[in-house]
């Protein structure tokens, strides 16, 4: 029978704890009674927290759901700390969503621990635990390693190599060099892709290529078989119709605790671990496949990922966004029933293929739908065939992260003339744009084309130019030819690109070249500065004699209230403002002067040279000005704490076309993440959220607008903790008395001034701490005097400043004074030895080396060998003068040495024990706690199991009633033990069981008996019969099984008139009769019971004996005689079976008749009633007959006969076994 674990840990007095089982996996419940109430329950979790790993800084949340009568008790722990801090931790309940939650705002490193959530009411608690991971920000994965890297030089080379392979994005790479992305991405890229991926890096040499690629793809093999057993269904990055995107792969571990690492352009990313959790990123495991997936996609979201376990690269995957727009979008299509539905949208950039989505599912070409796009790649369609009702609802077409979307709606055709029939196939298609998709397309085309060969001249351009620079720089002379076909081939190379990714090409237009009307330039503060000497008119000349020597059509901005010069190289003199001819000779320059330029300034201005002319547009304006008051306050510096957000404002005078710009360190800061920028028309502010130490430095407003440029500056400082003080520390002095320490100042000092140093110090061998020395920042040593000789401490320092206590220094172990070690002890004595256990003693040493003895360090040698094996380290001593020792093989000899453990180390060895062979010593056989007695129920399996000890291993015995048993019964013999099992029992396997164990020591014996036997049957007829007065004499006939079981015996119960109740007056009658006393004026009834250790029969009752039968009967006249004899009759006869084989088989009939009479069981005509094959029972004239295990031997034709001493009755039947 099964036994509830009880356990008495977490429960109050006079409880119990029950363990039970929760529906969800994980949940531990202790049930503090044994039966609940009717209507009550303990406590247990629906919804369990999920394990979290999130970034530094971020809202770490868990949540969990509760159920149970009375409504249980919610609260939080966490392993190694408390979660009392209502700064750090806070609860909180839902009452719609029944939620618990705990939530901690702005979660730090040392938050990251194992939390266990509590659900409890009065009748029991459940428990369960949930992991939380805290990414540092600026995490690097080489980081995540650098506690176990102390000072092994392999372990540290390790960690160095634990970096992606991918520079980020702000790392630039030199002219010539290959992006180490273009290897990433051909690792897990299939062989088709090589053409295309070598084409977009501009790689041409296939062959080099390929050679270097297996190269990697070898060494990469090697380097994920320590982590990997396999990989396989590698499925790239894309977009999914709900809007995010995912990659996924099929990963086998070899060790499944092993850390997942994720990049993204060479920088790790954080994630989570359940796509519940609303995070950026998330990593989804199921069985063996692993889903990394990216939620609310933005354009910054493109670029190259990589997974990583531990530090070696197993995918990589690049995500291209297409820089791409609807120019016609969807439209929405009505169309009847069995017609085809046209859906169509025109893109800005030519693509291949687009992603095609109906009710959230992916659409593909095949039978229902048809997906085509045209020869210029720019107008795409969407045809639904055989539109039916289930087919309306959504369509859209998704291009990266953009999308355009249109209802379908199908009409049902009502023509009765179809009325049901199945409706024919129509040949008509509805929707459509519903414009010229073509000439659309055509003119998107002649633009992209323009757009082509304005790239191809910046190109052409920048090359002359790095041409001539290199011409000037060596001395030559540049080159004309131009490279016009290199950079066709790299305009080509940009647009082959089908995904839309456009790569930036140089632009030169925006360079200040000081020509035309825009030659003047404004300093910071507002002054002019002069352009170039070339001029700042010029035209194309009409003929070789008149013509513009310099300048350039533009227009210019000049500062209103403040003097301008307008001026251009000709042949004439002849200059114009709105018809009205202003100038004046100054050799071949004319000049247009502007005393003081106001907003009648902004006029048109014209230079003419005979019939060549060039314009300009003059338009005055004011300088960028700020507020001279907020300007103050704007520059003083601003001082926050880690984590607090920085907030910066700056107010100015409100113009037109002006431009805002915020710089931290000259780097242009955006509205995004953690950086808030918002912008209006008199003023911006600027404000960093969780700000960190690196968010340190100047900050700049910069205000501008085509008059000039006006900045103001301040500075942000980002205070902390301190950083730990600088290594390694130096030890001056270690001498038996005082321990000299030196160190150096943290190379961060938090951003403001070191206050203290603080140490503690640890003794080896113990776990406390102690503060030990607490002084002020100019001191960098520390003397240590209360140190003990021999003894081994090791120190931390900390550096402190106003916001708090940095991390510790810590330094290795250091020892008081040199080493003076114990001698050795005596040999080990060997007291015992047994087959998988040496018991060993010792003495300890004479001389313990002026320090205590802490323990002692034991070896073993195998013999033929000469490697001695260390049973325990050093920093475990062994505390006693003895061991057992029970790493040994049996059969093998050792021989053991010691060597005795203080301050200073271990000591010198002691002399080898004598050589001992492991096995068990000469035991005479005897039995472990034997049963001697069993009972089992006919039919069943009789199991006896004898468990025993000896050596050497004893030859196994059993016997039956002295006589070796039969050997069709299994013995089942291992080491230690003997099992004697009889599948289906019958009564003549009773008897008394005897095991015998002999071996060279001696020889053992042991009985079992054993009973078979069955519930019994009633006994015959119960007669009262009165021969005394007040004495009734009841004897009744004996049960069927009294012969063959001498256990059974015989009870009596009795009920009178005057009590009605039954009781018994007799028990463990071994005979057939027994003598009652009565009492006149009562009536007495009795029941009589067969009895054997299976348990009671059916009762057999007796006639009623009442008040006129207390008198001896007087027999005046013998009664009418009756009698129930007859012959047999069968009742119900045998079926026809048709089992298996290797299936369980009855038969069953019944019989009438009396006497009882005697049934015989035949198989094709030869009696089976004494084969144990056949199981055979009779009970009350049900006959039954049992096969275990039907086989092709027991097919046949069975007949039951049933005879008496009034006839003879039979029935038959066939089985027939299947294969």
């Amino acid at each position: 029978m099964w036994k509830k674990s009880k356990v008495s840990d977490q429960t109050a007095t006079g409880q119990v704890g029950i363990r039970k089982k929760s529906k969800v996996p994980g949940v531990m419940i202790t049930q503090f009674i044994e039966e609940l109430p009717e209507g009550k329950s303990h406590p247990d979790f629906i919804r369990k927290p999920i394990a979290l790993t999130i970034q530094e800084g971020k809202l770490a949340i868990f949540k969990a759901i509760v159920v149970g009568d009375p409504t249980p008790t919610v609260t939080w722990a966490r392993n190694n700390g408390d979660v009392s801090d209502p700064r750090s931790y806070q609860t909180k309940f839902d009452p719609n969503s029944h939620e618990h939650t705990i939530e901690m705002p702005n979660v730090s490193p040392d938050q990251a621990d194992t939390y266990k959530c509590f659900a409890t009411n009065e009748f029991g608690k459940a428990m369960v635990t949930v992991i939380l991971n805290v990414i540092e920000v600026g995490f690097k994965k080489d980081k995540a390693n650098q506690e176990s890297t102390a000072t092994d030089p392999k372990e540290l080379k390790a960690v160095l190599k634990r970096k992606s392979k991918v520079r980020p994005k702000t790392e630039v790479r030199k002219d010539g060099e290959i992006d180490p992305k273009f290897w990433e991405i051909l690792l897990s890229s299939d062989k088709k892709d090589y053409e295309r991926i070598c084409a977009e890096y501009g790689v041409t040499d296939f062959r080099w290529m390929l050679k270097k690629l297996n190269e990697m793809k070898r060494e990469r093999e090697q380097d994920q078989a320590e982590f990997i057993k396999s990989i396989s269904h590698l499925k790239h990055i894309d977009v999914n119709p709900d809007g995010t995107a995912s990659f996924e792969l099929d990963l086998n571990l070899l060790d499944p605790s092993s850390r997942i690492f994720i990049y993204k352009d060479g920088e790790m990313i954080p994630f989570s671990h359940n796509l519940d959790i609303e995070m950026k990123h998330s990593l989804n495991q199921v069985g063996k496949k692993y889903i990394f997936t990216i939620r609310d996609l933005v354009p910054d979201d493109a670029g190259l990922y990589q997974l990583d376990i531990e530090d070696i690269n197993v995918f990589s995957t690049e995500f291209k966004i297409p820089m791409v727009d609807f120019l016609v979008k969807l439209k929405d299509v009505k169309a009847m029933e069995r017609e085809d539905a046209i859906f169509e949208c025109v893109l800005s950039t030519p693509l291949s293929k687009i992603m095609w989505v109906g009710k959230n599912n992916r659409l593909e070409q095949g039978e229902k739908y048809d997906i085509t796009v045209s020869e210029d790649k720019l107008v795409h369609r969407l045809v639904v065939k055989d539109c039916m009702q289930l087919d309306k609802g959504i369509y859209a077409a998704v291009v990266g992260i953009k999308s355009c979307n249109a209802w379908l709606i199908v009409e049902a055709d009502n023509n009765l003339d179809s009325k049901g029939k199945k409706k024919p196939r129509k040949t008509t298609q509805a929707g459509g744009a519903g414009v010229d998709l073509a000439k659309i397309a055509a003119e998107q085309q002649v633009k992209l084309k323009k757009e082509r060969d304005e790239r191809i001249v910046a190109v052409k351009t920048v090359s002359a130019e790095k041409e001539v620079a290199g011409a000037v720089d060596s001395g030559a002379s540049p080159s004309s030819s131009g490279d016009d076909s290199n950079a066709e081939k790299e305009v080509r190379r940009e647009d082959s690109d089908d995904t839309g990714l456009t790569r930036s090409v140089p632009d030169t237009s925006g360079k200040d070249t000081g020509k035309g009307f825009s030659g003047e330039k404004l300093s910071k503060s507002g002054g002019v500065t002069t352009g170039s000497d070339e001029g700042l008119l010029s035209g194309e000349s009409i003929d070789d004699r008149t013509h513009f020597t310099s300048g350039d059509e533009s227009n210019v901005h000049i500062v209103r209230c403040e003097p301008a010069e307008l001026f251009c190289n000709q042949s004439t003199n002849k200059a114009n403002r709105d018809g009205e001819k202003l100038y004046s000779k100054v050799e071949d320059k004319q000049e247009l002067i502007i005393q003081s330029c106001k907003d009648l300034s902004s006029r048109q201005n014209r230079a003419e040279v005979i019939e060549c002319k060039t314009d300009a547009m003059a338009t005055a304006g004011d300088l960028p000005k700020f507020v001279p008051d907020d300007l103050h306050k704007f520059s003083k510096n601003v001082v926050v704490k880690v984590g607090q957000t920085a907030s910066f404002k700056m107010t100015f005078q409100p113009q037109d076309s002006s431009e805002i710009n915020w710089f931290k360190d000259d780097t242009e800061l955006f509205d995004g993440g953690r950086i808030k920028v918002v912008k209006e028309l008199n003023q911006s502010c600027l404000q960093i959220k969780e700000c960190l130490r690196s968010d340190s430095g100047e900050i700049k407003i910069q205000l501008k607008n085509p008059l000039g440029t006006a900045e103001a500056f301040s500075r942000l400082i980002v205070v902390d903790k301190p950083g730990p003080p600088q290594g390694p520390v130096e030890v001056i002095d270690s001498s038996s008395s005082v321990i000299e320490l030196k160190w150096n100042p943290p190379s961060d000092t938090g951003g403001s001034e070191v206050t203290n140093y603080l140490v503690e110090r640890q003794q080896v061998g113990q776990s406390m701490w102690k503060k030990v020395w607490d002084s002020s920042a100019n001191r960098l040593s520390f003397r240590d005097r209360n140190v003990s000789h021999g003894k081994k401490y090791i120190y931390r320092i900390y550096s402190g400043n106003s916001l708090g206590i940095s991390d510790p220094l810590e330094t290795e172990t250091i020892m008081a004074g040199t080493l003076i070690l114990p001698g050795p002890p005596a040999p080990p004595k060997v007291v015992s030895v047994f087959k998988n256990c040496i018991n060993l003693t010792w003495t300890s040493p004479e001389k313990d080396g002026g320090t205590k003895i802490l323990g002692y360090q034991l070896e073993k040698r195998k013999k033929d060998t000469n490697q001695w094996v260390t049973l325990n380290p050093v920093n475990d001593p062994i505390q006693a003068l003895k061991y057992a020792v029970k790493d040994v093989s049996e059969g093998s000899e050792y021989e053991f040495r010691v060597s005795a453990i203080n301050m200073s180390g271990a000591g010198e060895h002691s002399a080898p024990s004598v050589m001992v062979c492991a096995k068990n010593p000469n035991i005479r056989p005897c039995f472990k706690d034997p049963v001697d007695f069993i009972v089992v129920r006919a039919g069943n399996s009789i199991r006896i199991k004898v468990d025993y000890e000896g050596s050497p291993q004893p030859d196994i015995t059993w016997l039956k009633n002295d006589e070796p048993v039969n050997p069709l019964v299994n013995i089942i013999n291992v080491e230690d033990s003997s099992t004697l099992v009889i599948s289906s029992s019958k009564y003549s396997d009773s008897g008394v069981y005897t095991i015998m164990a002999k071996n060279s020591s001696g020889q053992s014996s042991f009985d079992i008996e054993v009973r078979v036997a069955d519930e019994p049957k009633p006994p015959g007829p119960v007669e009262l019969e009165q021969v005394v007065y007040g004495k009734v004499i009841i004897t009744w006939a004996p049960s069927p099984d009294q012969e063959k079981d001498d256990r059974l015996y015989y009870l009596v119960d009795e009920r009178d008139s005057n009590t009605r109740v039954w009781r018994t007056i007799a028990d463990r009658l071994f005979s057939n009769t027994y003598t009652a006393s009565v009492q006149s004026g009562r009536e007495y009834h009795y029941r009589v019971y067969a009895k054997n250790y299976m348990g009671f029969s059916d009762p057999s009752k007796s006639p009623t004996w009442g008040i006129n039968e207390l008198r001896v009967p007087l027999v005046t006249s013998f009664p009418a005689t009756i009698t129930f004899e007859r012959p047999p009759s069968i009742m119900v006869p045998l079926k026809v079976h048709s089992p298996p084989q290797g299936y369980q088989l009855y038969m069953t009939c019944a019989v009438r008749g009396f006497p009882t009479p005697h049934v015989t069981w035949y198989l094709n005509g030869n009696c089976i009633n004494s084969n144990n094959t056949y199981y055979i029972t009779n009970v009350h004239g049900v006959c039954s007959m049992y096969i275990m295990r039907v086989g092709p031997e027991n097919s046949g034709e069975y007949k039951v006969v049933a005879v008496n001493s009034f006839g003879r009755a039979e029935c038959s039947t066939k089985l027939r076994v299947k294969d």
